[in-house]
């Protein structure tokens, strides 16, 4: 049986919105297993925001962000269950922070189920290349490819990228956080990033890291 430590209660706490004494026994009773953790407070009824993960999120709006006076642009739809939700200032200030986000971190897709197969094929034909190079044996070569994959995710993945202003919290959880502070499933369903030039052959700066040294000022 796993130990469960604090930083499990955390992560579980964040994903459900559930109680953090309820979080505890729930790891304790799963033997520290996180999905089974989930499947027992949903089961309990105390998993506040997993339990609203298959509502219709048909409501929201298209948050738009602008740096660099007019060099990076974003435009994404994040949606929530309600008009009246999509208006207060809690979830505006989350559709912003998500656009502020793409602006800084350059994702290329919202969740790992976007990425296309052919795109993750090639990626573990790189790993696996990289870690041959390394001199690695062929026996871990795969374990150790698989584990790079979970960066590669954590990299081009919106959800899985670490929040610019706590990277302590993947943008998941915080919209988890939300989902259980504001009372409805919230969802990220596209977004498109431009950056002035790019793709035009010339001398580069790096703009994402002056949008990320902005947003924590």
């Amino acid at each position: 049986m796993a130990e469960v430590t604090a930083a499990m209660v955390k992560e579980l706490r964040e994903k459900t919105g559930a109680g953090m004494m309820d979080c505890k026994k729930a790891l304790a009773e799963t033997g520290g297993d996180m999905e089974k953790a989930i499947d027992y407070l949903r089961e309990k009824g105390l998993a506040a925001a997993a339990k609203k993960a298959g509502r219709v999120t048909a409501e929201g709006l298209v948050e738009s962000y602008i740096h660099g006076a007019g060099k990076i642009g974003v435009l994404v739809e994040v949606n929530c269950e309600t008009d009246f939700v999509a208006k207060t200032d809690e979830f505006k200030t989350l559709a912003r922070d998500i656009a502020m986000q793409i602006a800084a971190a350059r994702p290329e897709y919202v969740r790992r189920e976007e990425v296309p197969e052919e795109v993750v094929a090639k990626e573990k034909e790189i790993l696996a290349a990289q870690a041959a190079n390394e001199g690695k044996p062929a026996n871990i070569i795969a374990r150790m490819v698989e584990g790079r994959l979970e960066k590669f995710y954590k990299e081009v993945c919106l959800l899985e990228q670490p929040f610019i202003k706590n990277p302590d919290i993947t943008v998941q959880q915080l919209i988890t956080e939300k989902i259980a502070k504001i009372g409805e499933n919230i969802s990220v369903r596209r977004f498109v990033r431009y950056e002035l030039g790019e793709g035009i052959e010339k001398k580069q700066c790096n703009l994402a890291e002056e949008v990320a040294a902005a947003v924590k000022k």
